[in-house]
């Protein structure tokens, strides 16, 4: 497509480009690492490929192990959710875009080290991620000089409080626990700003729409009559709402995808939100097939290093709400203007 590249619309060549590392890369022209290194910096996972990123990665992963995801969500979350289940349990009105930008400001200020505990605080970093994001497009191929160098601006008290937790080198914080594992400063403060840009509009945006997926479908009640159908419920609003709509590669290698030749320096947009939207519309006891398999987390070298705090999240805070039942939703508006679909506000009550 001019001026967009090469599009990719069907999950298993999809997944077959996210599996090919070396043919198809996030550091060359038009991919991420065109979009995030004037802002980042060169060691974020995000731009990086062969025996650098893998290094980094698996010191990185060990921060992020389900059982970790799942304690830090514990700590950081246990007053969120008990104020969330009290209004829920009263009957009051929770605007639950509000509420899921609140917890996942929560958690990105722990995971970069940001001892608060004020909800504006925890408003203020999601809205500082949604600043940076709200300039990128399907087109933009990089941000502009003045739009970097706003963007880096906005990330500079991020990577400041980074630094300083992995300076005190505290091995309960996550800042504190790279240090230990010998990654540098300068590594760690562009993790944390990869995590920050990643890992609060995926959580945040997710929720509401599965609620309201579960509710539109008339399957809040049964999910809540049983645990075991959150993971299923979550992986499936996943699919249906898909919070990485877009996927980019470099091509490195000629080769080809389907049968459609590709060229180094050509550009690669993996158009994740139309892989998933072709199996349909939301089906609880729809099964996914092994090529559409959290592709919205990606696959291959490059699969999302904060899938388990990403679920942690989504789990702790879905249950609550579903522990609520039964809920109605009351009001309810589409974000508009936004990369990511999202609600602008999506209030429930009993």
């Amino acid at each position: 497509m001019p001026g967009l590249g090469v599009v990719v619309n069907d999950a298993a060549l999809a997944r077959q480009v996210l599996l090919d590392g070396e043919t198809f890369r996030k550091d060359g022209p038009g991919s991420s690492g065109d979009l995030w290194t004037p802002i980042l910096g060169p060691s974020v996972l995000l731009n990086m490929e062969g025996p650098a990123h893998r290094a980094l990665r698996a010191r990185l992963a060990e921060l992020f192990t389900p059982g970790y995801a799942d304690r830090l969500c514990a700590q950081v979350l246990a007053e969120p959710l008990a104020a969330l289940s009290g209004r829920l349990g009263r009957g009051e009105p929770v605007d639950l875009v509000d509420t899921m930008r609140v917890m996942a400001g929560a958690v990105i200020c722990a995971v970069v080290g940001l001892e608060s505990r004020s909800e504006d605080d925890h408003r203020q970093m999601f809205h500082r991620g949604e600043q940076i994001v709200s300039m990128v497009t399907l087109r933009t191929r990089t941000l502009p000089p003045a739009q970097a160098r706003r963007a880096r601006e906005v990330l500079e008290p991020v990577g400041e409080i980074a630094a300083r937790a992995y300076l005190a080198g505290d091995q309960s914080t996550v800042m504190g626990r790279m240090r230990e594992l010998g990654i540098s400063e300068a590594e760690a403060r562009g993790a944390a700003g990869a995590f920050f840009l990643t890992g609060t509009e995926t959580v945040a945006t997710l929720v509401p729409r599965l609620i309201a997926l579960l509710h539109d479908a008339g399957q809040f009640d049964r999910v809540a009559a049983d645990p075991a159908l959150l993971d299923p419920a979550i992986d499936e609003a996943m699919r249906v709402s898909t919070p990485t709509p877009m996927m980019l590669r470099s091509v490195h290698a000629e080769t080809a995808i389907g049968d459609v030749p590709v060229r180094p320096g050509d550009r690669v947009l993996l158009a994740t939100h139309n892989c998933c939207q072709a199996y349909g519309p939301f089906d609880l006891d729809r099964p996914h097939p092994p090529e559409l398999r959290r592709l919205w987390f990606g696959a291959g070298p490059h699969f999302c290093i904060g899938y388990p705090l990403a679920m942690a999240e989504i789990r702790a805070v879905a249950a609550t709400i579903l522990s609520a039942a039964p809920l109605r939703i009351v009001r309810r508006s589409a974000a508009r203007g936004v990369l990511i679909p999202t609600y602008r506000e999506l209030v429930v009550t009993r």
